[in-house]
């Protein structure tokens, strides 16, 4: 532990210099190209060798150690979330990185420095693949459905896109730190929910809002009408299965003298496991389809497969709790969750789906995450503390000839039994069109 410390401390100016750098670039998910290009330039100063994500942000290195073992991949993502309340939210696009992952972002600098030590990499067997991931929030959903369309993209979610670009072949394991408040580290025993992202189009009919309001066919009101028909269905959602239903309008008219032809919602369901996600998404769908249908108007459901209930890995959890013990903080890693599932969400849910993962956090912060008050105070902690953190995980995973690491993989039952299994069942969620089938007989078909 003492070679991991010193090793780190090398690198506190660089990890300074980063958090400051990308905290004052915010740059939405599939966006980030300042972030990504400058933690791509310090990776090469460092003399890594890159693989970059073609067409989209983020890039890949890995570290072979010269002995055969397991391969562990850390991660660390580029984005930002939105909250143009914050008083250091980019004043044009409202982003800002009130969720930490700018923090993330120093302290993969500093354990990409410390793994260049020889006395760090020394005992360890297996490979180390490093990562910097985009577009971990799913946000601007209608922009990302555009980039698929583009074909950019395939999956609205970073760690699925390299997982699905094979970015991620080869990988025994993963673990990413999470910043977060507090004064010490968690590790998290439990989960998080998966969700269903949706795209809602009401499209109406226009007309004068005065003069000839009855002719048209109001897409706003349409969408009002689902939405409360949506969140009338929340007492019928199962507590355990921590069930939650999100949207937001994003369009909703052009004039306050036109009847709205059109009315786009964005929208979000959460559940903590599969069978809830298909059973709670069929009946917001009724209701979202049912609104239009009273109005005479066509809604259109762009859907899929957002992220995997996260699993973390109880074994993997405890090594990680192990390690930052180590490393000598004032205050213990804190244990939580133990068969629990929380209501978040993050992509680290889709790599728990096929290998042993988890997703732990680390303090330092204060304010309320995604708000507008939420930034580091303790950069010792967030940025520097984190970089020891993963340093000494990886350490006790692969030194040893990565028995702790082997251990940790021949007891992991994942949901599906390989990345092609997964990604099929993901892609099986994929709908998009109109909903309704209106008849000359006035007779209307629904299209669930």
């Amino acid at each position: 532990m003492k070679n991991v410390i010193n090793a780190v401390e090398k690198y506190r100016d660089l990890m300074v210099e980063a958090e400051k750098y990308i905290w004052e670039r915010p740059e939405t998910g599939f966006r980030e190209v300042q972030a990504s290009a400058y933690m791509a330039a310090q990776f090469e100063k460092l003399g890594y060798t890159l693989t970059y994500a073609e067409e989209i942000t983020g890039f890949c290195t890995e570290i072979d150690t010269g002995r055969a073992g397991p391969t562990v991949l850390v991660l660390a993502e580029l984005d930002a979330v939105l909250c143009p309340a914050h008083p250091d939210a980019d004043p044009t696009t409202g982003a800002v990185h009130a969720c930490g992952h700018h923090a993330q972002c120093a302290a993969m600098l500093g354990v990409a420095g410390a793994l260049k030590d020889e006395k760090v990499r020394s005992g360890l067997c297996g490979k180390i693949r490093l990562c910097c991931v985009p577009a971990e929030e799913c946000i601007e959903t209608e922009y990302r459905q555009n980039l698929r369309k583009a074909g950019k993209i395939k999956y609205l979610g970073g760690k699925c896109e390299f997982l699905s670009r094979g970015l991620f072949d080869g990988v025994d394991l993963a673990f990413m730190v999470h910043s977060g408040g507090g004064r010490s580290a968690s590790v998290n025993l439990g989960g998080d929910d998966g969700f269903v992202a949706k795209t809602v189009r009401y499209k109406g009919k226009t007309a004068h809002a005065a003069c000839g309001a009855w002719l048209g066919k109001n897409a706003l009101y349409a969408a009002i009408n689902g939405l409360n028909a949506a969140n009338a269905l929340r007492e019928t959602f199962q507590d355990w299965n921590k069930v939650r239903w999100s949207a937001i309008i994003t369009r909703g008219g052009e004039a306050t003298n036109n009847i709205p032809d059109e009315t786009v919602v964005e929208g979000v369901l959460r559940a903590a496991n599969y069978e809830a996600l298909e059973r709670e998404n069929k009946k917001i769908n009724r209701a979202l389809i049912g609104a239009a249908l009273s109005f005479g108007a066509q809604v259109e459901i762009d859907e899929e497969f957002g992220y995997a209930p996260l699993h973390n890995d109880e074994r993997l959890s405890m090594l990680a709790k192990e390690a930052f013990d180590g490393l000598g903080w004032e205050y213990p890693c804190g244990v939580y969750g133990q068969g629990q599932m929380g209501a978040g969400a993050t992509d680290m849910g889709d790599l728990s789906a096929i290998m042993p993962v988890i997703h732990p956090y680390i303090g330092g912060a204060i304010g309320q995450g995604h708000g507008a008050d939420w930034r580091i105070e303790n950069f010792e902690l967030a940025c520097v503390m984190s970089a020891k953190w993963q340093t000494a995980t990886i350490k006790l995973l692969l030194e040893n000839g990565g028995a702790r690491a082997k251990e940790i993989i021949d007891n992991y039952k994942p949901s599906f039994s390989s990345k092609e299994e997964f990604l099929v069942y993901k892609d099986g969620w994929r709908k998009v069109g109109d909903r309704l089938v209106y008849r000359a007989d006035d007779s209307v078909e629904v299209l669930e």
